[in-house]
């Protein structure tokens, strides 16, 4: 065997090149969260000219009771501070549209607290939008009347008639509530509320977050390019020819995903894995970090050259052959109780990913592949993993509260595979195979989005533990063209 078709041996991955990774990866997320936030607040602070505020959208508040009231809206601490800034530091609008005459108040909370005491009155506690929902919270009372709001002179702010009713006011310091009212007092309030906000701390806001998430972005992206590049150098090309693990590459995918089951999984381990898996979880984080930007690096090396660097494939590989093996174990499979290993090669689990680097990639398709043609796989794969959401309406005073969570097609199979482990200690077969199949999709099409290979996935679910093979004359071309070449 000469030295080019020998197998190579993963080298130790240098110390160095995880260290720069981490801290890159670090810097990147911490200064692309402040790009976006600066972005956002950018955008806020164009959206406030001209007098304009941030509003949010119309909710329907309704109660029988004799008041709705906001929990405590937190003023400023600094008096002095907020007294003599060259700018408004803060400002809220209320206005609300009711079939009665309304009144609207701001207030200190105490004083507040101490006009409706005795008087029967809902609290919200939380509002949603989209759709719309409101939560209260009410306070009996002793049963007495309200007072005419209007007649009171504890209101910093206040407005009171017919039509649509609206107060602003400057944010001072102290414990603040807002209150909605019929004009009268009377019980049974019913009122289209939006809730407005300005402030010009936006925009120096968004200065600083752009110019510091700028900043970090250019240290940042570097050294976890780096740092991908020297863990992918140390990292041997598994499926190089003569290698033992793969011997005949040409009756088997480019991209290949295995998993066994090793026996009965534990009846119970299943329900604290999600804890098992967060040392896991914190490294892979800082691990797709690196991904991407390897994936985008390498997208740019082909465009130019149309080759994908080895060292950032090597990276790239070892990248979902960690998730793979987490995945197994965990959430996606549950497939072993065996603990994923710490590491970046390839390793003695009964989970395993393996992509053939192609010699060259199309130039054309790197630009469209990856969004484009991979779109009905993203489609398709969003109901078998991303699934769609179940809720349920729960009748509040006055309103709605709907609570819904996503539920995926993967996500079921896998928690009926975990009930039958838990009373019988067995992982139904056909449930496996499935789920293998799901999990071998999702690979397959991550490999062909981070441009690894040109090959088209398949639009099929290949059930079972190992790849299957292809068929005897497509095996036979494959090597009569290996023999040519």
């Amino acid at each position: 065997m000469t030295d080019r078709n020998r197998p190579s041996r993963l080298r130790k991955v240098p110390v160095w090149t995880v260290v720069l990774l981490t801290i890159g990866a670090v810097l990147t997320i911490i200064g692309s969260v402040l790009l976006i936030s600066g972005v956002a607040a950018a955008g806020g602070a164009t959206a406030q000219r001209d007098g304009r505020y941030l509003s949010t959208p119309a909710a329907l508040f309704a109660t029988h009771t004799a008041a709705i009231t906001t929990p405590e809206v937190d003023g400023f601490a600094d008096t002095s501070a907020s007294r003599n800034a060259s700018f408004d530091v803060g400002q809220i609008r209320v206005t609300a549209d009711g079939a009665r005459p309304l009144f609207i108040g701001i207030a200190p909370r105490e004083d507040v607290d101490r006009y409706l005491a005795s008087v029967r009155h809902d609290e919200v506690v939380h509002v949603r939008y989209d759709p719309t929902s409101v939560q209260y919270r009410t306070v009996p009372g002793a049963g007495a009347a309200a007072e005419d709001p209007g007649a009171q002179q504890f209101w910093a702010e206040s407005s009171s008639g017919d039509g649509r009713q609206a107060v602003s006011w400057r944010v001072e310091p102290g414990d603040w509530a807002v209150v909605v009212m019929n004009a009268d007092g009377t019980p049974g309030v019913t009122a289209t509320m939006t809730v407005g906000a300005r402030t010009d701390l936006l925009a120096p806001l968004a200065a600083g977050f752009i110019v510091g998430g700028l900043v970090l972005l250019v240290i940042g992206i570097p050294l976890t390019l780096f740092g991908a590049i020297g863990i992918g150098r140390a990292l041997p090309d598994a499926t190089s020819p003569g290698s033992k693990r793969w011997p005949d590459r040409a009756a088997v995918a480019p991209v290949r995903i295995t998993g066994r089951v090793e026996g009965p999984p534990s009846r119970w381990l299943w329900l604290v894995k999600w804890i098992l898996i967060v040392p896991h979880a914190a490294v892979l984080a800082v691990l797709w970090v690196g991904f991407v930007l390897a994936t985008v690096a390498a997208g740019f090396a082909i465009l130019f050259t149309g080759k994908y660097p080895r060292p950032l494939f090597q990276y790239s590989v070892s990248v979902l052959r960690w998730s793979w093996r987490v995945s197994f174990y965990a959430y996606s499979a549950l497939g072993t109780d065996r603990y994923p290993p710490f590491t970046f090669g390839t390793a003695d689990y009964p989970a395993d990913l393996q992509i053939d680097r192609p010699e060259r990639l199309s130039r054309g398709l790197v630009l469209v592949k990856w969004w484009l043609l991979a779109f009905p796989h993203y489609l398709l794969l969003a109901a078998f993993t991303g699934g769609f959401s179940v809720g349920t309406s729960i009748s509040t005073t006055g309103g709605w509260n709907t609570n819904s969570a996503p539920v995926s097609v993967l996500g079921v199979l896998v928690l009926v595979a975990a009930v039958v482990l838990l009373f019988t200690a067995q992982y139904p077969r056909g449930v496996f195979d499935f789920v293998l199949g799901a999990n071998r999709w999702t690979y397959r099409v991550a490999a062909y989005g981070a441009l690894m290979r040109d090959e088209y996935p398949p639009f099929r679910l290949d059930q079972g533990p190992d790849e299957p093979q292809p068929p005897a004359a497509h095996v036979d071309q494959e090597r009569g063209s290996a023999t040519k070449r």
